[in-house]
């Protein structure tokens, strides 16, 4: 069991990061949040007695063995540099920092300290996601030819920023990050197209190319209810595509032949669609979110293993990405 130094109280991190620490061999050995009583709270849960208000006071805390953090991007930026110079790794929630350069600070940090940082792309580990990538790395798929994305919210998440940033930041980077993970290699060409109608409510359209010649289009806006499914893609090859909806619907198209004339059609498991969704009555404790495979990822990481996880390199990718289009979208 090692030590984690943990900064951020807050419900995110309450609810679905902080469970996740002990079943994967991490103790939480000390919280920093300002807010005294929502750390006051998680401590209590938790057995914790080395509580700070202050990021550095817990990085400096003896017997720590990395930290993790769930707050904002100025933090995540400033407490990851304070971390990696105690030579401490780090997991941090998304975005790694307010700015591409910010996050280029981090990565630079890290590779001075020789300590991983691990960055909470969950939708990577989202059971529908790896069902998928799955699929296409089993080389059966063939060559990626397209990929669709959406992936909505509502317009009272963000409420109270007008310019978006929340939105852009905590909401948009998120497929920044995966669709380039799908087609396996960056966004080249981009073009946006928007809508706002009122103020709050943002529709984005992103179509991309790829170098290796991947074409396809991301949508994402604040003009949906939260309470419906929010995600779908869609990735296209030849006589061949993959279906995922709201992460848990996982549909395989591929080549099967006409049955109406044939007299003796079945199906076939090599040409005929296959399809998987959850079980949600079996009593297993699964997260199909993906936060439990992301943070059991972070524990072997921190205990020495290696594992291919999104690390502040896949951050800063992100981040530039998030930029570059936030820099095209028409006034």
């Amino acid at each position: 069991m090692i030590n984690i130094g943990w900064i951020g109280c807050g419900r995110h991190a309450r609810h679905m990061l902080l469970p996740q620490m002990g079943r994967n061999g991490m103790r939480i050995a000390a919280l920093c949040d300002r807010d005294g009583d929502a750390m006051a709270q998680v401590a209590a849960e938790y057995g914790v007695t080395a509580l700070h208000s202050d990021f550095h006071d817990l990085i400096a805390t003896p017997g720590l063995d990395a930290i993790g953090m769930a707050v904002g991007p100025d933090t995540h930026h400033a407490a990851a540099l304070a971390a990696l110079a105690r030579g401490l790794p780090v997991f941090m929630e998304k975005p790694p920092a307010a700015t591409a350069e910010g996050a280029r600070e981090i990565a630079r940090a890290a590779d001075v300290a020789g300590k991983p940082v691990i960055v909470g792309f969950m939708k990577r580990y989202s059971t529908g996601n790896r069902i998928a990538k799955n699929v296409l790395l089993e080389g059966g798929f063939g060559r990626v030819l397209g990929i669709t994305g959406a992936y909505m919210t509502a317009p009272t998440y963000f409420a109270g920023e007008p310019d978006y940033t929340g939105f852009f930041l905590h909401h948009c980077v998120h497929y920044m990050d995966l669709i380039p993970w799908f087609a396996g290699e960056d966004f080249g060409d981009m073009q946006v197209r928007s809508i706002s109608h009122q103020p709050g409510k943002l529709l984005l359209h992103l179509n991309f190319t790829t170098a290796g010649g991947v074409i396809g289009n991301v949508v994402m806006g604040t003009v949906q209810s939260r309470g419906t499914p929010m995600e779908e893609i869609r990735i296209m090859g030849d006589h061949a595509r993959l279906h995922v909806d709201n992460i848990i619907n996982v549909g395989l198209y591929r080549d099967p032949p006409f049955k109406a004339d044939d007299p003796t059609a079945t199906l076939d498991p090599a040409r005929d669609t296959l399809t998987w969704t959850p079980n949600f009555t079996a009593a297993a404790n699964e997260d199909h979110k993906g936060y439990r495979a992301l943070l059991a990822e972070a524990g072997a990481v921190f205990q020495g293993a290696t594992r291919d996880y999104p690390d502040i390199a896949d951050g800063v990718r992100a981040m530039e990405r998030l930029e570059r289009m936030i820099a095209g979208i028409p006034d």
